[in-house]
């Protein structure tokens, strides 16, 4: 006869913290995980993201994104991406996000207007089970699936965006847990510089937090007391090279509570 064992720790009372807020016990604290990688740093920094060795920039006002791919398999009926969620900020740094349904090359508009630009992930996909073509989410004219601006990017086989930034929502106050940085260069005596930076609403970036490594090694940083960031503030992950073309990875977690509840 079949026995159910029921564990003790089912109600998260002893449970760690951390597994408690994975499972969604703690009420109005949210996490977030960003990565992203460079495959082009350059010798002046550059930010974590498949936008080559150039600072991302950021948009200025709130504007209806351009959703599109590269391949016109990413489509409603295609072998590719078929639908994406996409994730951001409104123009009072409000989380927001929609579903889109792709139409390969030929962009498809956003119903929400975005001040910042978060993710995008594939939810639904034909036979391939990924993207075919890189998916981007832009602004301007649009030729052969890629925007003028770029604010985002699905590479094929990740199915999420490859990005280390990201921007406190509104009403939130968020703690920087732990980063990390990895040179993927093989040839020796190349010297990668990594920054963790954040930019309070009216400032500008402030180096939190910076590694040096030599060619194929990583560099983890876990904060003993984790790194406060305001609401509508930017987290930005870096990279120089000694070397142009350098492949560099970043990483970071982020809890970020309501103030209301901190």
């Amino acid at each position: 006869m079949a026995t159910t064992a029921w564990s003790i720790t089912q109600s998260g009372r002893y449970e760690p913290f951390e597994l408690q807020l994975a499972r969604g016990q703690i009420s109005w604290h949210e996490t977030q995980f960003q990565f992203g990688t460079n495959t082009n740093v350059g010798t002046s920094f550059s930010t974590l993201w498949p936008g080559g060795g150039t600072l991302y920039a950021y948009p200025s006002a709130a504007t209806v994104l351009k959703i599109s791919s590269a391949n016109a398999n990413d489509t409603v009926a295609g072998t590719g991406a078929r639908t994406v969620l996409v994730n951001g900020l409104d123009a009072n740094y409000n989380e927001i996000s929609e579903i889109v349904s792709l139409n390969g090359q030929t962009a498809v508009n956003t119903v929400n207007s975005y001040l910042r630009f978060h993710y995008m992930t594939v939810l639904t996909a034909g036979s391939g089970e990924t993207a075919a073509g890189t998916l981007y989410a832009g602004v301007g004219t649009v030729t052969s699936g890629v925007p003028a601006t770029i604010y985002g990017y699905v590479s094929p086989g990740y199915n999420t965006s490859e990005q280390a930034f990201w921007t406190v929502p509104a009403g939130y106050t968020a703690y920087i847990t732990s980063c990390a940085w990895t040179s993927a260069n093989t040839t020796a005596n190349i010297v990668v510089t990594g920054s963790l930076n954040i930019r309070p609403l009216n400032g500008v970036f402030v180096t939190e937090s910076t590694c040096k490594m030599v060619a194929g090694n990583s560099f983890n940083r876990l904060f003993d007391t984790a790194v406060q960031v305001s609401e509508k503030s930017d987290i930005e992950m870096r990279a120089a090279s000694s070397t142009a073309g350098s492949a560099v990875t970043g990483e970071f977690n982020v809890i970020y509570i309501k103030n209301d509840a901190a």
